[in-house]
């Protein structure tokens, strides 16, 4: 009886020693191999040479520059996380009811997640051109004043937030949408019998029980905005001067255009990392008493 138990154990490791094979040489390896840089200065020419925390060091007190980018990442993933949460919820309770034009708005937001982000943005950014774009031809239209959009430094993060929050909104509203319809029919009958206030309804019996799905759309939106580059390099690669510049694609310069920084790009990502891994375990220490699970 033990004997057929341990062969089945052992067969079971078997079937996963291939995938944990493929996690370590792609995922663990490179992490490990990346905080080892981190502790280096190195070119990818010279030979290594250990600095400690110098890196480190020079990041956090020296660089105003990636102290900007770790600003503009933060207010880059915050703007994209609320807007896209509101927008998703928003667009789910009108587009519940079963109908040809709901299916149709549903559709027509989902197309662009099926886009390349490199399409999109350059599509963006003929959009929000000074002098050619759609935007300023239509406020020119209304006798407004034109906007400055990705040159403006006050503006430009949040134009390439909105441009995110546009590329992926129809995947966090398709999870959001078939949360609410999941939602047994008699909870919410019992409850519009109980008040007429939709917004009540919503807040004391909608809410919780897609608040899983909303959860994992937290981590998940948080994960995607602080890794954000593709968007970035192509819309503004991180200007006007350093007001759109974000963590990624300043490890980028760091590591490719600065004379191959190596130990200071991974000093970067390293603490990227750090964040983000500090943000997850956040989230999952202040909602985890939140959500409800059916």
């Amino acid at each position: 009886m033990g004997g057929g138990r341990s062969r089945k154990n052992n067969l079971a490791y078997l079937f996963v020693m291939p995938s944990i094979f493929l996690l370590f040489v792609f995922t663990l390896y490179p992490i490990l191999n990346l905080i080892y840089l981190s502790f280096f200065d190195y070119n990818l020419i010279g030979k290594k040479k250990f600095v400690g925390w110098k890196n480190y060091s020079v990041l956090l007190f020296s660089k105003t520059d990636f102290l900007q980018a770790m600003r503009n990442t933060m207010v880059f993933a915050l703007t994209v996380l609320l807007l896209s949460i509101f927008l998703a919820v928003l667009l789910a309770m009108w587009l519940r009811k079963d109908s040809f034009l709901n299916r149709l708005v549903q559709k027509s937001i989902f197309f662009p997640y099926l886009i390349s982000t490199v399409s999109c943005a350059y599509i963006w950014s003929w959009m929000f051109d000074m002098d050619r774009g759609i935007l300023n031809y239509l406020l020119g239209l209304c006798h407004l004043a034109k906007s400055k959009w990705l040159n403006s430094s006050e503006m430009a993060i949040f134009c390439v937030a909105v441009v995110a929050v546009w590329k992926s909104l129809g995947y966090y509203l398709l999870i959001v949408l078939y949360a609410i319809k999941a939602i047994p029919k008699n909870i919410l009958e019992a409850a519009s019998l109980e008040s007429n206030n939709n917004f009540l309804i919503f807040w004391k019996i909608i809410f919780p029980m897609i608040s899983p799905q909303l959860f994992f759309l937290v981590i998940t939106i948080t994960a995607n905005a602080y890794k954000t580059f593709d968007l970035v390099k192509v819309m503004t690669n991180g200007g006007p001067g350093n007001s759109s510049d974000v963590l990624v694609t300043y490890i980028y310069r760091q590591a490719f255009e600065m004379n191959a920084k190596i130990g200071l790009a991974s000093a970067s990502a390293t603490i990227l990392l750090g964040i983000t891994i500090f943000l997850t375990f956040s989230y999952s220490r202040l909602m985890s008493k939140q959500i409800f699970y059916q």
